[in-house]
């Protein structure tokens, strides 16, 4: 004898009302048998042919599959609760709630500096997702598609006052601004949503370039036209003069020339994806002194792409002055009670940190006559304390 049982199960939706177009989900419930044939998705469409359906055969045959399966918003959306973000900052910033998964977090349970730029990055897609400007691109607006243009990173600045643990519920803001005549600044703010403490703060500059000829580019009008009415004018780190990196030589203390982009490593651009620069950065810091020290800050120039075939070598130098930060000597700190103000500060001492350590990088793909340069790097570091923040 057949089993009966009854389910509610939900399908998205999309309606419109006054002009604006909103998601949704629909909630039908389905009573039924264990004998009950159930029917795929394509089985049901195919039963809508010569009636009726949600989509007409003329609105399927102006969508590419693409189109139909990434559903890319042709204008303005305010909220979008498939990726838990709405537009704020009277309707230009974005904001985002994710939670910090799994696979984004390391020894320690807390998330990795390349999980916050992988978020800097997603957060920054989804911006322009629900802006309604998204073309086909990896962030391109209609403008820059019609023009071959993509976006490249210049330079980008991350400062770190706490790593989220894992589970932790993020609230990550990120807006634009203007960056002289043909280059744009994106900011992020990444904060608790428990407590509204902040966590990191990030800026960065992007600049244009031809997809075919691989050269930096001239903003068109009509794409300062597109993007102008979303810049903020707002900073979420203040630099009155933007720190020079020098370049390393072969003579850095640390150099790890035994690095091959994989094919994994190419992004929608077909060149290799920032967040693998810092990654091939980092490892060449030696092992010890990551066992007992967290990033704090990050500084990128970025010279050029890389691709699949280019070799690259990592250079790492360590400041040779590692100066006491306040002079404040390290034993006065031993066995001190942290108070609820250091503790807003990532478990850091904030002011009376010990030690600020500091490393130049460069990544340069080696050449058979000459080298040439990727990114130059400057990291800072602070001894990671054996009390953290919201611990029990």
């Amino acid at each position: 004898m057949a089993a009966a049982f009854s389910r509610p199960v939900f399908f998205p939706s999309t309606f419109s009302y006054n002009g604006n177009r909103y998601h949704g989900r629909i909630k039908i419930k389905i009573n039924a048998t264990s004998s009950t044939k159930v029917k795929t998705l394509n089985e049901i469409a195919g039963a809508g042919k010569g009636s009726s359906s949600l989509a007409t055969s003329t609105e399927i045959n102006h969508l590419s599959q693409e189109q139909i399966r990434q559903r890319i918003p042709t204008k303005k959306q305010l909220v979008d609760p498939y990726r838990q973000g709405l537009i704020i900052e009277r309707g230009v910033g974005y904001r985002q709630t994710v939670v910090v998964r799994s696979y984004e977090v390391g020894p320690y349970k807390t998330a990795t500096l390349e999980s916050l730029l992988n978020l800097f990055q997603e957060t920054a897609l989804n911006h322009v997702w629900m802006s309604g400007l998204l073309s086909n691109g990896f962030g391109a607006t209609h403008g820059m598609v019609r023009n071959n243009l993509i976006w490249v990173v210049s330079r980008m600045q991350v400062q770190v006052d706490h790593y989220p643990i894992w589970g932790e519920v993020l609230e990550i803001d990120t807006w634009v601004g203007a960056s002289g005549k043909n280059g744009m600044r994106r900011d992020w703010l990444i904060r608790s949503q428990a407590t509204g403490i902040t966590y990191a703060r990030a800026t960065s500059t992007w600049v244009m370039m031809n997809e075919k000829t691989r050269r930096l580019s001239k903003m068109p009008e009509e794409v300062r036209d597109e993007i102008s009415p979303w810049f903020i004018d707002k900073r979420a780190i203040n630099e009155d003069v933007p720190e020079k990196i020098v370049k390393l030589d072969d003579n850095a203390r640390y150099v790890n020339s035994d690095l091959k982009p994989k094919r994994s490593d190419l992004d929608m651009n077909h060149h290799v994806n920032n967040v693998n620069y810092v990654r091939w950065m980092l490892e060449t810091t030696p092992d010890k002194f990551l066992e007992s020290h967290q990033l704090s800050g990050i500084v990128l120039e970025y010279r050029r792409e890389c691709g699949s075939s280019d070799r690259v070598q990592s250079l790492c130098q360590p400041d040779e002055d590692e100066t006491l930060t306040n002079g404040v000597e390290q034993s006065l700190l031993k066995n001190m009670v942290l108070t609820p103000r250091i503790m807003e500060g990532n478990g850091y001492l904030g002011p009376l940190d010990v030690k600020s350590y500091g490393y130049t990088h460069l990544l340069q793909i080696k050449g058979d006559s000459k080298n040439e340069e990727i990114v130059r790097g400057r990291t800072r570091w602070r001894k990671t304390l054996s009390t953290l923040p919201y611990s029990s």
